[in-house]
């Protein structure tokens, strides 16, 4: 049968994929010998396509071989201009350690390369957060695929897929394809786990299709060299975020040149994030807009230049090897003249000292708010001294690791009762139970304490005990102070203590109303009979490592705690109004509403966590 050739229309441009396209694109019969173009459908004869393809060879083969098994990590992208300027609200976290980096999403092979897993997401779960997104949002209900479904409903569908199964749907149709595409476009977050055997060339690419990434995390399993950071500059003009976390075996091999660079060059970075710095050398930092910097397995150093005026938050690891040679206090010097914005600060360092201390006093940060020096054996009291008298605005102070007695203690709590809120001295073998009592009744405002490994038994640390029977007796006759101390604590407002590792510690007895989390791991010492917990919101109590005896006795006090509340009841006159009397739900029948009642008292489960 003959057929005339259809007056086709002129074909819409790539951004909006029209239903006519889809049709003509695979359901469309062919002419005589295809006569018409594959693209868009029109008639070869005098015709020039406008149409281009929008994925590249590369990603259409690795697209072929995914999965979609990991439904659970969703795509939601923000498509305005406006919405990718927005600045994520960054969780705010102590300058003490880095998070644990959180792996997931779905696998990727092609030709036998294992990829990497993927996770996309943006500020908002919705799209349609600003005018301008509602805008789009109109325009796309306008555009239909080959079934009728809105390109709106498309996006909703899309930006829900884990990043393989969007590579899928690109495959589907062309008005998928331009959605995904879409998508791509207007991701801001990419959080990215690099396998040993992948190439750089498939970090690149991904990279690539989201021009408008801001924050950028990557879990190296591979080497981190100079070639991925190039491809990171190269390939994220805007780049606001970026976190490079290092997994065992691999190994950051970017140097104090090539860093100093990268943060040169990115003009909009505002938070970076680095581990296993170790063969940086030594480097010069200028940035006029970054704000956060975290560096760990920093290791001798021959020269830290910090030129970064926006600076609030530093966080500097050193490797803890003896041989370092840092030389911190100069370190020190050069971040008070000029990083005078300074917030919160985070050393952790062996070479820490009074010298460095004094060095900190003398920049005279009026901002400081948060600090924390970590395993400096030789910071003393007259350091303690030093800190308080250059900065009385402190909310942290973290001096885990140091050489501080009882009287530094005493000097924190005549100088920071109105404005201290967390206080970490774990790790701090001159103090004893009665500087963190009186730490607790002192500081009104505290709510976080962390005292591991204070109140310690020598013989606790001593292996070979167990085996001689005499040393332990004589031991612990001229060791009866440290080992048999007791700890009382009534506080308001503390919601977190720790004791872990306090071996010398025998009787605790805590009157704390907000406490929420006790740490009593490795408390082998502690006697089942005299512990009192007077905490009815506790939620977590760690007790790995006690006595079992000794964690029956946790269960018992912690479980009778919740039936007491459980079983409150209201009260009610007798018929001759002489007294009130106690009188269950069950009994009472005009208890208008008993509902509430229980709603009040009802509480969460406290948690003994025993592994």
């Amino acid at each position: 049968m003959h057929h005339s050739h259809p007056k086709v229309a002129a074909p819409p441009p790539p951004d909006a994929s029209g239903g006519a396209v889809d049709i003509s694109d695979g359901k469309r019969g062919k002419k005589r010998g295809n006569y018409n173009c594959g693209r868009c459908g029109q008639p070869k004869k005098g015709h020039v396509c406008n149409v281009k393809t929008p994925i590249s060879a590369a990603v259409t083969a690795v697209a072929t071989a995914i999965s979609t098994d990991s439904s659970h990590y969703a795509v939601s992208a923000s498509s305005s201009a406006s919405a990718l300027r927005k600045a994520a609200p960054s969780r705010l976290r102590r300058a003490l350690s880095f998070d644990d980096f959180d792996d997931g999403g779905a696998a990727i092979s092609s030709g036998g390369i294992d990829a990497s897993e993927i996770e996309d997401r943006t500020v908002g779960d919705s799209f349609a957060d600003a005018d301008d997104d509602l805008d789009l949002k109109m325009d796309l209900d306008l555009d239909l695929d080959s079934c009728g479904l809105p390109a709106s409903l498309r996006w909703e569908v899309l930006r829900r897929l884990p990043p393989v199964g969007l590579l899928a749907a690109a495959q589907v149709s062309k008005g998928w394809r331009e959605t995904a595409k879409r998508l791509w476009k207007a991701a801001e977050e990419l959080r990215l786990r690099v396998p040993a055997n992948v190439h750089v060339g498939f970090v690149a690419s991904m990279l690539q299709k989201c021009p408008g990434i801001v924050r950028l995390s990557l879990r190296m399993e591979s080497d981190f060299d100079s070639t991925m950071l190039a491809c990171i500059a190269f390939s994220c003009s805007n780049l606001e975020y970026m976190e490079v976390s290092m997994s065992d075996g691999a190994t950051n091999r970017i140097n104090g040149g090539e860093l100093g660079r990268f943060v040169a060059d990115k003009r909009s970075l505002k938070c970076l994030k680095m581990e296993g710095c170790s063969n940086l050398g030594g480097f010069v930092l200028c940035s006029a807009s970054l704000s956060t910097l975290w560096l760990s397995d920093l290791h001798s150093l021959s020269k830290m230049v910090f030129n970064c005026p926006q600076l609030r938050e530093i966080s500097l690891e050193f490797s803890r090897q003896e041989n370092d040679s840092t030389d911190l206090t100069t370190m020190i010097e050069g971040l008070g003249r000029n990083c005078s914005r300074l917030q919160n600060i985070h050393i952790a360092a062996l070479r820490l000292s009074h010298a460095a201390v004094l060095a900190l006093t003398a920049a005279q940060l009026r901002g400081l708010r948060m600090l924390s020096l970590v395993l400096g054996s030789e910071i003393t009291d007259a350091s303690v001294a030093a800190i308080a008298s250059s900065y009385p605005n402190l909310e942290l102070l973290d001096l885990s690791g140091s050489g501080i007695s009882d009287s530094g203690i005493g000097i924190i709590c005549n100088v920071f009762p109105e404005t201290l809120s967390r206080l970490l001295l774990a790790l701090c073998p001159n103090v004893t139970s009665s500087g963190i009592q009186f730490a607790t009744a002192q500081l009104p405002l505290l709510e976080l304490m962390d005292c591991g490994m204070t109140i310690c038994d020598p013989d606790s640390l001593n292996p070979t005990t167990d085996e001689d029977n005499c040393k332990p007796q004589e031991t612990s006759s001229t060791n009866m102070q440290l080992t048999n101390q007791k700890l009382i604590i009534k506080h308001s407002h503390l919601k977190k203590l720790s004791l872990w590792g306090c071996s010398g510690l025998d009787a605790l007895y805590l009157n704390c109303p907000q406490l929420n989390d006790l740490n009593l791991n490795s408390c082998r010492n502690l006697h089942p009979e005299r512990l009192l917990l007077q905490c009815p919101t506790l939620e977590n109590v760690h007790a790995s490592g006690c006595k079992d005896m000794l964690i029956g006795a946790i269960q018992s006090q912690v479980c009778n705690a919740f039936t007491a509340m459980e079983n409150q009841s209201p009260s009610k006159r007798l018929p001759d109004g002489s007294k009130r009397v106690r009188v269950p739900y069950l009994l009472e029948d005009e208890c208008p509403e008993p509902d509430k009642k229980r709603r009040k008292i009802e509480r969460r489960l406290c948690n003994v966590l025993v592994n």
